[in-house]
């Protein structure tokens, strides 16, 4: 069983600049069937938007997404990790905090993210999230 976050954190990382219009983060989370993208300047990590951060903050208040930025939509107080932190610790975080998704990161940069996905299919393969978080996407 792992145990550390570096053992189930995914390390494939979508990021993007403050500056990126929703339109373009939405069809990137599409293009790699994911659900979050970090928003970096640079190499530092700037914050997290997650597709029902595009909807609730970004495309419910109404204007053009291709002109509305990233940055109006993301998280910027971030809750991080890093690699070797416990597990345990981990979902202690997310937990108090109530978040699905945690950047992992190494001296203020993006190195993965953990998710509640991530953990189910570590702790309990055999939930319906852990199943459900394991299968495949359909294409």
């Amino acid at each position: 069983m792992a145990q550390h976050v570096r053992d189930i954190m995914t390390s494939h990382l979508v990021t993007v600049e403050p500056q990126t219009s929703v339109t373009t983060v939405a069809q990137k989370m599409r293009d790699e069937d994911i659900g979050v993208v970090l928003v970096t300047e640079g190499e530092e990590l700037r914050g997290l938007v997650s597709d029902r951060d595009l909807v609730v903050r970004a495309l419910a208040e109404g204007g053009d997404p291709e002109q509305r930025t990233v940055a109006s939509a993301c998280s910027g107080d971030l809750l991080t990790v890093t690699a070797d932190e416990d597990l345990d610790q981990a979902v202690r975080l997310m937990r108090e905090h109530s978040v699905r998704r945690v950047p992992v990161v190494d001296q203020g940069h993006a190195v993965g993210i953990v998710s509640l996905g991530d953990l189910a299919i570590e702790r309990d393969p055999g939930s319906a999230l852990g199943d459900i978080s394991a299968a495949k996407p359909n294409q």
